[in-house]
């Protein structure tokens, strides 16, 4: 007994150590969760009271255990808005999601998106969310719209880079841009990746990672508890003040579009002087060095040094010219005095 109160005296300061630097981390994370961004369980207040961060729209419904965007039944629209525009700078939204339904592969839609974009609360098109917004778009396509049409037609659907469907893939718009319903957003895609969420008996994640620029979108959905990457984009420039949601739709092919959390965490990155110079604030989404129907990469303003600089040797070059022509015109009257004599 006697050596057992010695072990536990000369352990507990390590223990106690140990248990506060766990306290200590899970403090650190719980203040990096932005709960005013967040999603979850019991979803108190959710569209039906006026201090909740949440708003419903169309046909989403509220449960104990998820947020239903749309059940499986055909033309339905439904969406969740979070109420607080989003001024971080580095964040990450991890969203607990399933997709259930009873139609048989292919023969199932439409998906869903989650978004982070300028205007909230506008039913459209795309996903049951307004057509040529502002900001990012991550679609969860369940149903190949493309490949679907091209059977209708009879012809051979052989795609430059064929998709297999369920596919994840993200869009960012200036507000220009249309999403192409019928190609599935093929000509304004960022990237994207074949992701089977229909009908599994374990949980679906998927992580959208914004930081230093750069988009990360990755997926957990074979049961492993592990990510696996999906989209990886530098150069995306997004303002801050968006909203945060997501919607969805069916048409006349459905499926349960369930929402179990949606949950922002922000993050603490360092960065260099260099860094923070090229990481300035932007007012339109765009990205770099992306060409896409019907943008053109802005022409950057000529400064005022270049631009005098420009009309200094431009007034150089003509007096030049205005003196050469001068000599040579004196040259050829000499030249002509001599033959006249």
């Amino acid at each position: 007994m006697a050596a057992v109160a010695r072990w536990w005296r000369a352990g507990l300061p390590g223990l106690l150590l140990l248990l506060l630097l766990l306290g200590a981390r899970a403090e650190q994370t719980e203040e990096h969760l932005k709960r005013e961004h967040s999603l979850s369980k019991p979803y108190q207040g959710v569209g039906s009271s006026s201090s909740s961060l949440w708003d419903l729209m169309g046909n989403a419904m509220v449960t104990t255990q998820y947020v239903r965007l749309t059940p499986d039944m055909q033309s339905k629209q439904g969406a969740v808005w979070n109420r607080v525009p989003c001024y971080l700078r580095d964040w990450e939204m991890q969203v607990h999601f399933k997709i259930h339904g009873q139609g048989k592969k292919n023969l199932n839609g439409d998906g869903f998106a989650i978004w982070y974009t300028k205007d909230r609360m506008q039913p459209g098109p795309v996903f049951g969310n307004k057509d040529h917004f502002l900001g990012l778009g991550v679609f969860v396509d369940t149903y190949p719209n493309e490949e679907k049409q091209q059977e209708a037609q009879k012809r051979r659907y052989t795609p430059g880079n064929q998709r297999v469907f369920p596919y994840i893939s993200a869009m960012v718009n200036n507000g220009s841009l249309t999403y192409d319903h019928d190609r599935d957003g093929r000509p304004t895609e960022l990237g994207g990746c074949t992701a089977m969420v229909r009908n599994l008996n374990h949980d679906t994640f998927l992580v959208i990672r914004y930081v230093k620029r750069r988009l990360t979108i990755m997926i957990d959905i074979d049961g492993k508890h592990e990510w696996r990457d999906c989209i990886d984009m530098p150069g995306v420039h997004l303002p801050r003040g968006y909203f945060f949601g997501t919607s969805s739709v069916t048409g006349d092919l459905s499926d349960n579009h369930d929402i179990i959390s949606l949950k922002l965490y922000q993050l603490t990155v360092e960065r260099s002087p260099e860094e923070e110079k090229r990481d300035k604030e932007v007012f339109l989404p765009i990205v770099d060095n992306m060409k896409l129907p019907g943008v053109e990469a802005p022409v950057e303003p000529m400064s005022g040094l270049a631009l005098f600089l420009i009309v200094f040797f431009s007034l150089v070059a003509l007096v030049f010219a205005i003196v050469i022509g001068v000599i040579v015109y004196n040259k050829w009257q000499e030249q002509s005095r001599k033959r006249f004599y």
